[in-house]
């Protein structure tokens, strides 16, 4: 591996900040905090116009309740177990401020469980700055911005840090941003504002069921039309992936977006089985989690030996 590529994917994943889990300990499945925190970045902008989010941090609310995860967790991933969310903010004076807080909290609760599938149980906030316009009037780009090249180095980075971006997995030019994508219809209190504020309504997306219907069915479907396939395992494996609805690309946060091989460790007496790892990015309109699980459960049925499998989700298109 030449020194230019090796400094191009540590920096790939700096930029990705750590992994946070998504859903609980058996779904073996995490997403990088940049992506997520893009994703509430863009919530709070549409949802509470007044308030311009700055810092953005995504942790463990209680180390001590995190479970050990089913399957070997990629580097740099948190164990899963509750997450508490830690934002600054700035915010006009037109509204109360711990109305706006109030609100930004509402927000930022519902995009993080219901949209991404975060464990989230606390939202701390602190509001830095009192701004004399709203941020959308004082910057009427931030919208075009926001949509084509905000993706924050770090989660805590302020939005204009100017941390670059990773080269390895490039979006769709013709690909909404992450604002109008994630998972389930969001829930109306989430999306009205305060009087005079707009409601700024978004389009509902496919819901889980609509998405999916019979998850288990469907991948096993997936995983026998990618075996009448033939080719490699890796190639069996990348065929199974990118047939599942909601998966539109693989992406490769090491180099390789199927790492097949390694050993999983055995409990107990058991053996130990194979281990699999695949890194996507998921597509407008689905929801992260859903379609980690079945991407779990399609690559499972493509490989004779069932190994277990972990679906790392490193960006959302």
């Amino acid at each position: 591996m030449t020194a230019d590529r090796w400094t191009r994917m540590v920096r790939q994943q700096v930029g990705l900040g750590r992994f946070l889990p998504l859903g609980g300990p058996y779904d073996g499945a995490w997403i990088a905090e940049r992506a997520a925190s893009g994703v509430l970045r863009r919530a709070a902008e549409r949802d509470v116009a007044e308030v311009r989010l700055l810092g953005v941090r995504i942790g463990l609310a209680d180390p001590d309740a995190a479970a050990e995860p089913a399957v070997p967790a990629p580097p740099s991933a948190l164990p899963p177990g509750p997450l508490r969310l830690t934002a600054e903010f700035a915010a006009t004076a037109a509204w109360p401020l711990p109305e706006t807080a109030s609100r930004l909290r509402t927000a930022l609760a519902v995009t993080a469980t219901e949209r991404i599938g975060l464990e989230l149980t606390e939202v701390d906030l602190r509001v830095t700055d009192l701004l004399d316009t709203e941020p959308s009037a004082a910057r009427p780009e931030a919208s075009a911005r926001s949509e084509a090249s905000e993706t924050p180095g770090d989660a805590d980075t302020p939005r204009d840090a100017g941390t670059p971006r990773a080269t390895d997995t490039p979006r769709d030019a013709g690909t909404p941003g992450a604002a109008d994508t994630p998972g389930t219809a969001e829930p109306e209190a989430a999306r009205t504002r305060g009087a005079g504020g707009g409601s700024g309504a978004a389009r509902a997306p496919e819901t889980s069921a609509q998405a999916f219907g019979g998850a288990a069915a469907q991948a096993a479907g997936v995983a026998d039309a990618a075996g009448r396939g033939g080719g490699s395992e890796a190639e069996r494996v990348t065929a199974a992936v990118l047939q599942v609805p909601g998966v539109s690309r693989l992406t490769g946060v090491w180099g390789r977006p199927v790492r097949l091989g390694e050993r999983a460790p055995a409990s107990g007496d058991a053996l130990p089985r194979r281990h699999t790892r695949v890194d996507l990015a998921v597509a407008a309109g689905f929801r992260p989690l859903e379609v980690a699980r079945v991407v779990r459960t399609a690559v499972a049925e493509a490989l004779p030996d069932r190994p277990t499998v972990a679906v790392l989700v490193t960006d959302l298109d």
